[in-house]
C-alpha cells in the first residue's frame, strides 16, 4: 500500500476548511466531502469505527465511558485495544503483509497490534500526586521523543508531553502541538506505513466557545500551522494524505441531568460520606452514563427490568432537553445495540447537551466533582474545560459549555470532513462518506 498519514482533527467542520490554507490547498487537490458520523458522534466510538469499519453494535465501543456490569463501575477512557471487539484494518493483511502501523494519541491502542503507540498514561504515586507519563511501543518511543531535538523547532529542546494542556481549564495549543511534533519525527524516522495521529486542538474551543465563535475559527488557524509541516513532510515521500474528523460542534445553551430526574423517583442509590452524595451505581435500579448530547441508561439493582425501563422511559421522555429515548429495538436500527450500551439511550435536543450531576445541593457535591478528574465522574464533563477564578476549582455547573456533539442528525449539522489526497475511485464525485466505509479506503489492497 502507499504509506498514509491520516490526521484526526477532532472537532472540524467543513466551515473551517476555507480558513485554513494548508488544509484548503488539500481539499483543492483532492477529494473534500461530508464524514457521517455513527450514533454516538463521540470520540472512542468513531475511532474504533475508522479503525475496523463497524458500527458500535459490533465493536463494541458504545461511548467514551463504559458499564462494566462486573464491578459496577463506569469507567470513562479506557485504554486498552482489547476492548474494541472487530478487528482494526491493518488486522485483516495477511501475516507478513501486515502495514506497520503506528497510533498517536488515538483511543483503545494499548497492547494492541500496532507497531508504534503513544498515548498518555499518567502513574498515580502514593500520596494522590500524578506522575506524567505516555505509554508507548517501542517502551522507550517516548523517553527518545523527550530527549531529543524538536523537529518542528530544530535546535530546540523538545521535551515531555504536559498532560494539564490535553485537558482541563489550561488545555490548548500546546498538546497538539506536541503531538504534531512528535508525530513528524516518528514519521521520518520510524517511517510507518500508516500513522494515525490525534490532534485536539478545536476540541476545546468547540466546547467552551461554540462552533460560531471567533475564538473557534482562531483554534482553526492555529491548527493549520501545525498541519501544515506535516502534510508537507508526507507529500515529500510521495504518500497519501488524509485529515477527517469524528464530529462537528453544533451550539448548545442547555445542560441537563438525567440522573437528578432518576433521583426524584427514587430510581438511584445514593450514600452521604463526610457531607457529601456519592452515587453507588450496583445499587441503583437505574441511573445515566452520560457522553456530549448521547446518554446509556443502565438498571443494575432492578428487581423487575420491564417494570423499571418502563419507569424510567416515562420520567425521562418528560425531561427537558431530551429529543428521543431508544428501547433495544430502535437502537438496533441506528447500530447501537450492543450488551454494552444502555437498556435505554436518551438523545438530547439540538441546543441541549447531557451533565452526569446528581446531587439537588451544590455543597453535597463530591469533592471530585470540582477537580479535573475524568475517572471519577459517571460520565464526560465539559465543565472541566472552565475554572472559577476566585476558588481555583472546577463549577459545578456546565452553564459556560456553548458546542456539544454526539447526534447524527439529517441535515449534516455535527458531521464531520474528510479530506484525501488520493481519493479512491469509491470516493469520485462523492459529497458525503459514512464513517463505516473509512477504514475500507485506508488499506484498500486488504479490504478491497
Amino acid at each position: 500500500m502507499k504509506r498514509t498519514l491520516l490526521i484526526n482533527a477532532a472537532g472540524l467542520g467543513a466551515e473551517l476548511v476555507s480558513q485554513m490554507p494548508a488544509l484548503a490547498r488539500l481539499a483543492g487537490r483532492g477529494a473534500c466531502a461530508a464524514l457521517e458520523p455513527i450514533l454516538p458522534a463521540t470520540t472512542c466510538p468513531m475511532q474504533a469505527t475508522l479503525t475496523t469499519g463497524e458500527p458500535p453494535a459490533r465493536h463494541g465501543i458504545t461511548a467514551n465511558g463504559l458499564y462494566f456490569h462486573d464491578t459496577a463501575e463506569v469507567r470513562f477512557w479506557e485504554q486498552s485495544a482489547r476492548l474494541v471487539l472487530a478487528p482494526r484494518v491493518w488486522e485483516l493483511a495477511p501475516k507478513g503483509k501486515r502495514p506497520k502501523t503506528a497510533m498517536l494519541f488515538w483511543q483503545q491502542s494499548l497492547y494492541g497490534t500496532a507497531d508504534l503507540v503513544l498515548t498518555p498514561k499518567p502513574v498515580h504515586g502514593p500520596r494522590g500526586e500524578l506522575v506524567q507519563d505516555c505509554w508507548s511501543r517501542p517502551a522507550d518511543l517516548y523517553a527518545r521523543l523527550v530527549a531529543g531535538e524538536s523537529a518542528l523547532a530544530p535546535g530546540c529542546p523538545r521535551g515531555p508531553f504536559n498532560l494539564m494542556h490535553y485537558w482541563g481549564p489550561m488545555a490548548g495549543i500546546g498538546s497538539s502541538r506536541w503531538i504534531a511534533d512528535a508525530a513528524l519525527e516518528v514519521w521520518r524516522t520510524e517511517r510507518p506505513d500508516l500513522a494515525l495521529v490525534y490532534l485536539p486542538h478545536l476540541d476545546y474551543s468547540g466546547h467552551r466557545a461554540g462552533p460560531a465563535s471567533d475564538a473557534h475559527r482562531a483554534a482553526a488557524r492555529e491548527l493549520d500551522a501545525l498541519l501544515a509541516p506535516l502534510l508537507a513532510a508526507a507529500e515529500e515521500d510521495g504518500a497519501r494524505r488524509i485529515v477527517l474528523s469524528e464530529y462537528s460542534f453544533v451550539p448548545v445553551a442547555r445542560p441537563v441531568a438525567p440522573n437528578r430526574a432518576l433521583r426524584e423517583v427514587g430510581m438511584l442509590a445514593l450514600r452521604e460520606v463526610a457531607g457529601a452524595e456519592y452515587l453507588h451505581c450496583g445499587d441503583s435500579r437505574a441511573f445515566a452514563l452520560v457522553d456530549n448530547q448521547v446518554a446509556h441508561i443502565y438498571f443494575p439493582a432492578t428487581e423487575d427490568l420491564e417494570r423499571d425501563v418502563r419507569r424510567a422511559r416515562a420520567v425521562l421522555e418528560r425531561l427537558d432537553g431530551v429529543a428521543a429515548v431508544l428501547d433495544r429495538e430502535a437502537q438496533s436500527a441506528v447500530g447501537l445495540d450492543h450488551v454494552r450500551s444502555g437498556e435505554l439511550v436518551l438523545l438530547a435536543q439540538s441546543d441541549a447537551h447531557f451533565t452526569y450531576y446528581w446531587w439537588l445541593d451544590d455543597s453535597k457535591a463530591p469533592p471530585f466533582a470540582r477537580t479535573v478528574d475524568i475517572h471519577a465522574k459517571p460520565g464526560f464533563d465539559a465543565a472541566e474545560l472552565f475554572i472559577e477564578p476566585a476558588a481555583k476549582t472546577i463549577p459545578l455547573s456546565a452553564e459556560g459549555v456553548r458546542g456539544s456533539h454526539g447526534l447524527v442528525p439529517e441535515d449534516g449539522r455535527g458531521w464531520g470532513v474528510l479530506v484525501d489526497s488520493d481519493p479512491p475511485p469509491a470516493l469520485a464525485g462523492r459529497k458525503a462518506v459514512r464513517a463505516t466505509e473509512v477504514a475500507h479506503f485506508l488499506v484498500p489492497d486488504v479490504t478491497g
